[in-house]
């Protein structure tokens, strides 16, 4: 099997000579295989290695044990190894996030620390062909476009994946040959993960549906990802030729755009944000309709989008600009709101038994759950409020079930961490940032020229 890791390394050339690598080590079989592979390859590519592990703070003694055997192998195998800690139940219920989610955006920011700490390192994560299957069939239950089908990259930015072309059982086996011991993590067999489901699925669907299942899906990704170069190559010559950009903002015929397929416009669509903030990340396929509609509409119409960019019909063009006000803070008017709205905020320690005031247009907040920076804003994609109970509510649901009507939805502001709603003005506050009696500092918060903004 190293032979083949070898080989694959070379063909999607994940390795230069004198690399320097953070490689992501839990302590399982993918982990330890990986790192003992790039061990083993350390002195044929002159690379400089270190190992990352990161305690999630989730599973108490069992989560100590996994720190303690990687250092020890770390040691053994005389790679520098670091320990982060991370509070990851808390920070999910901060940022209103699955600990899933939450754990891997850590572990990958810690990643990123270490590496830019040996001064630009690539970063290893263990992920195989199975991971690879789970990948596409989760995005494809999540309805992602053909990009989440294709599943992941043995390279992207500065992540690499030297294992993506072996399978798990060869994992297994290249450990057992070599007496290779690792930890089982119990979080693995839980239901609660939506991965864990999905990797239990696989083996069933192969003895039930195909024993070549996950063969077949791999293919089906590759097909994919061949079918999305090809799409967003089309969409740069289309750009390319028939683009224009001008005074800050790029555009295209209306009528091009109407006449193209629905999927080559998406990734034209696509193509001109990127150009316009240099990344897609928030963007989603609601946004690329509404853009693609507006070709079909009459001049005037406009749809606001995330990074402060709004697309606009104009004459015979289809623009995207910057938004008006889009910088405004929290002193500055809410974008398209109904009037002026400024926020006075005043912070105090919270007195025992001290009565929470019942105001429409002041409201009291848990300072010490504010973690980020809040901003005054009209909502955005993503925005949410959490009920009672834990559980959260987008603000689309909430404006319809409160019969606002669909023009005043994006003239009211809202006070937001984030994606998290503090504060929808004039209406409600969230339940995660309410005031308890275990609150020590109280963030007051009070709205001027708020009338007209709730009932």
């Amino acid at each position: 099997m190293l032979e083949r890791v070898a080989a694959f390394i070379r063909e999607k050339q994940l390795l230069q000579e004198g690399d320097r690598v953070v490689v992501g080590v839990s302590g399982g079989a993918d982990s330890v295989c990986l790192l003992h592979v790039l061990v083993s390859l350390r002195q044929e590519f002159r690379l400089t290695l270190r190992a990352v592990h990161v305690h999630h703070g989730i599973r108490g003694g069992e989560a100590d044990r996994d720190a303690e055997f990687v250092e020890r192998l770390a040691e053994e195998w005389e790679v520098p190894c670091a320990v982060v800690r991370e509070n990851v139940p808390d920070y999910a219920a901060r940022l209103g996030l699955s600990e899933e989610e939450a754990g891997r955006l850590l572990r990958y920011a810690a990643f990123r620390r270490e590496a830019e700490r040996m001064g630009g390192a690539k970063i290893a994560v263990g992920h195989h062909k199975e991971d690879q299957a789970e990948t596409i069939l989760h995005n494809l239950f999540r309805g992602s476009a053909l990009k989440g089908l294709a599943g992941m990259a043995p390279a992207a930015e500065d992540v690499i994946r030297p294992l993506l072309g072996v399978g798990r059982s060869d994992i297994l086996s290249y450990l057992k040959d070599r007496g290779l011991t690792f930890c089982e993590d119990s979080t693995n067999d839980s239901g609660e993960y939506t991965r864990n489901r999905i990797r239990r699925l696989l083996p069933e669907i192969c003895r039930e549906v195909n024993g070549n299942a996950v063969e077949h899906i791999l293919a089906a990704g590759e097909k994919i990802a061949q079918a999305d170069a090809w799409f967003e190559k089309e969409a740069e010559r289309i750009w390319a030729d028939r683009g224009v950009s001008e005074d800050g903002r790029c555009g295209i015929e209306a009528q091009t755009l109407a006449e193209l397929p629905e999927i080559l416009a998406g990734y034209l669509i696509m193509k001109m944000i990127r150009l316009r903030t240099g990344s897609v990340k928030d963007i989603a396929s609601a946004h690329v309709e509404w853009i693609r509609r507006l070709a079909a509409m009459e001049t005037g119409k406009r749809v606001s989008l995330p990074y402060g960019l709004e697309a606009v019909r104009e004459y015979r063009m289809l623009w995207l600009e910057e938004r008006e006000n889009s910088a405004g803070t929290a002193e500055a008017a809410a974008e398209d709101g109904l009037r002026t709205c400024r926020l006075a905020f005043s912070r105090f320690p919270r007195e025992k038994n001290q009565k929470i005031p019942e105001n429409r247009y002041t409201k009291w907040f848990d300072y010490d759950k504010i973690k980020g920076t809040l901003s005054l804003r009209i909502r955005q994609p993503g925005d949410y409020i959490m009920l009672k109970g834990g559980g959260r509510k987008s603000l689309k649901a909430f404006f319809i079930d409160e019969k606002i009507p669909r023009h005043l939805r994006d003239r009211i502001p809202v006070l937001a961490e984030g994606n998290h709603v503090l504060w929808i003005v004039g209406y409600r506050i969230s339940e995660y940032y309410k005031v308890t009696e275990a609150t020590k500092e109280v963030l007051r918060v009070q709205a001027d020229g708020g009338e007209g903004h709730g009932r």
